[in-house]
């Protein structure tokens, strides 16, 4: 726990930015007022993850008016994990928080989150959402879904409906610099390091501008990096299915002996070959995410690439 609870410290402020020229002015200028205001050392790490837009020139521009600010420029579009990653392996600080650029996750709880880590020692603050404003009530059951699932399956205690606001404190800074996932999931990797962490929750906000960059593959691409990095369970599906499958077998027979007279003769047949093939692709799908997973780490190619830094 820290001895001290003065403004002698220094914090990192990661935040990844995709196509977000309408919203970077303000995102520049609301973070800034607010850490400026909390009195500690402090740096704006800018992650422009392959912006398509204007975001990097008005970051630039940004740059140039406050010293603060620090931008990692990658060669192309990384995905939000990635980019995640770049700025914590960019970050000085004594503690770290990441921010998404649009807004939607209030900077002013900072205050908040710096004064459980050095005053009651924690060193993980996870940010939960207590409601989502400006998604449909669809998305919100969705995600509140994912997390319902990844939680019941995951290997770790991952904190349900919490995103990537969080702090994180030097010691784990540390310990995820030296995890090379390939396709990570930063909230998960944060839980397992198995440091003391703390919870606060709020209420998101609508985008400030702009819009949502998290497609619907994209989501689906966090949800498999999610399941598949700390949870066993698709692996063993095989077997549990395996499992049904010979008891669905049983009960054919025990109809064909009982209603013989009823049952055409090659329905059966067809029904069993039918759900053995689906049943055969789908676990061999799932086996094909884990293989690719496992390829994609022994090529050792680098998690992303810095085109420039500002």
């Amino acid at each position: 726990m820290p001895e001290s609870t003065d403004s002698n410290y220094k914090l990192s402020v990661v935040i990844p930015m995709y196509n977000e020229e309408a919203g970077a002015a303000e995102c520049v200028r609301r973070v800034d007022k607010v850490v400026s205001e909390m009195g500690c050392q402090y740096e704006l790490i800018f992650v422009n993850d392959g912006s398509r837009d204007k975001t990097l020139q008005i970051l630039i521009g940004e740059k140039e008016k406050n010293p603060n600010v620090r931008i990692i420029d990658l060669s192309r579009n990384f995905g939000h994990q990635l980019a995640i990653r770049a700025g914590i392996e960019h970050s000085t600080g004594d503690a770290l928080i990441v921010i998404d650029g649009d807004l939607q996750d209030p900077p002013e709880l900072f205050p908040d989150m710096v004064r459980k880590w050095r005053q009651e020692g924690f060193d993980i603050v996870h940010a939960r959402r207590k409601t989502r404003q400006g998604i449909s009530a669809f998305a919100d059951a969705r995600a509140k879904l994912f997390y319902q699932i990844l939680s019941s399956i995951s290997t770790v205690d991952i904190p349900r409906d919490v995103g990537d606001f969080r702090l994180i404190s030097k010691p784990v800074i540390d310990n995820l610099k030296k995890m090379r996932e390939q396709q990570p999931y930063v909230r998960g990797q944060a839980a397992w390091v198995g440091y003391p962490s703390t919870i606060i929750e709020y209420d998101r906000e609508k985008r400030f501008a702009g819009e949502p960059q998290y497609t619907l593959m994209k989501l689906l691409h966090l949800c498999f990096s999610g399941i598949t990095g700390f949870s066993r369970l698709p692996l063993r599906l095989g077997i549990y299915l395996g499992a049904l499958l010979f008891a669905v077998g049983i009960l054919f027979v025990l109809l064909l002996l009982i209603y013989k007279n009823r049952i055409i003769a090659w329905a059966p047949s067809v029904i069993a070959i039918s759900f053995v093939g689906s049943l055969q692709s789908f676990v061999i799908g799932i086996i094909g995410e884990y293989l690719a997973i496992v390829l994609d780490h022994s090529r050792g190619r680098p998690l992303y690439v810095v085109k420039n830094k500002y």
